[in-house]
């Protein structure tokens, strides 16, 4: 079959590899329909995130059940299923909790022997604990499917991310990161009743999809400037939540200095070089509680499943731009050089 292999910096190739195959009797097999490029993608891309040459990649996909193992009980061939950006058992004490990124057997798709989601199809192991099935139907919907992929990933996260930041009813907003994850934070903020939004970006398209979203006001400025400006909108006192998308230094420094006293930041960008953007005294001094991290996605899709399905939320328009498997080097391509948002590989 077709899988999408990454060799070097910038060197992204679509290659023939070898058919997944049911290896134990959790496995499960899914032929994709849908995949999709994840902004984080873009640091291995980079040359930011070590990869060995060759390794698969890819983490966001949803397909159809092939094979099942004998232990498979959840799903079978034919099902249309969603994963999550990482599997899971479903069973340890983690994954009871909610904390399905933390499984004591888990494991990112993409790893090394392990298939990524970029390809034709993927191995899945623990497929009971991971598979999350579809209504049928779905698989002829192409704007459904979109919106149903975001699952795997830029919802769950955009959702992690504002319950990190204690979205309430009433609560004023904002969130810094105008990629997908930050716009879908937009629409998770949304959904849970806030009343302000305030998106932090530049890039027109972007802040059109945030205001499509829910966002109130929209904030272009960096740095300080940006800070001042959230103040201006809040009597000077900021947010009570803010969300940080992004995961550098700068915009944690200004997460953490648009966030109202007695606040909380919700941060699912990925840290790069964002550990001394924060100064514990500040936070300290001003009550303001951190939370996020790597979000349990698996664990907020039946919670979401229902509202992407009737139409409650909409994320699909993250994507901006459709590819076919063969033409993943230039998905990635076009999201590093910002010419697109989130790419998706229709299969």
């Amino acid at each position: 079959m077709r899988a999408t292999t990454i060799h070097a910096p910038y060197d992204m190739r679509v290659e023939d590899v070898p058919e997944p195959l049911v290896q134990l009797p959790t496995d499960a097999v899914v032929r994709v329909l849908r995949s999709c490029i994840c902004g984080s993608d873009l640091w291995a891309y980079r040359g930011e995130a070590a990869r060995q040459p060759g390794q698969r990649i890819g983490h966001e996909f949803l397909g159809i059940v092939e094979e099942t193992g004998s232990e498979v009980t959840g799903v079978r061939r034919g099902d249309l299923v969603v994963a999550p950006f990482m599997w899971s058992d479903g069973v340890c004490d983690y994954c009871r909790e909610g904390l399905t990124t933390s499984c004591e057997h888990g494991g990112f798709w993409g790893a090394v022997g392990y298939d990524g989601g970029q390809g034709e199809a993927v191995r899945v192991p623990f497929a009971d604990g991971t598979l999350v099935q579809l209504p049928k139907d779905a698989a002829s919907d192409d704007h459904l499917l979109s919106a149903l992929l975001t699952l795997s990933d830029v919802m769950g996260t955009g959702h992690h991310a504002a319950l990190g930041a204690g979205v309430r009813k009433g609560a004023t907003v904002a969130v810094v990161g105008d990629g997908a994850v930050g716009l879908c934070a937009v629409l998770a903020a949304k959904r849970l009743g806030a009343e302000r939004i305030i998106a932090l970006g530049r890039h027109q398209v972007r802040t059109d999809i945030a205001r499509l979203f829910g966002a109130t006001d929209v904030v272009a400025e960096r740095g300080d400037a940006a800070v001042e400006a959230v103040r201006e909108l809040t009597r000077g006192q900021g947010a009570h939540c803010v969300v940080e998308a992004v995961g550098t230094e700068q915009s944690m420094k200004t997460a953490v200095n648009i966030t109202r006293d007695g606040g909380a930041i919700g941060f699912v960008g990925v840290p790069h070089g964002s550990g001394t953007g924060l100064d514990l005294g500040v936070m300290f001094d001003r009550n303001i509680a951190l939370r996020g991290g790597v979000a349990p996605v698996r664990a907020y899709i039946p919670e979401l499943l229902p509202d992407v399905l009737d139409g409650t939320i909409d994320p699909s328009p993250v994507f901006d731009m459709t590819v076919g498997l063969e033409g993943v080097p230039e998905g990635y391509k076009a999201m590093d050089e910002r010419t697109a948002l989130k790419v998706m590989v229709a299969n």
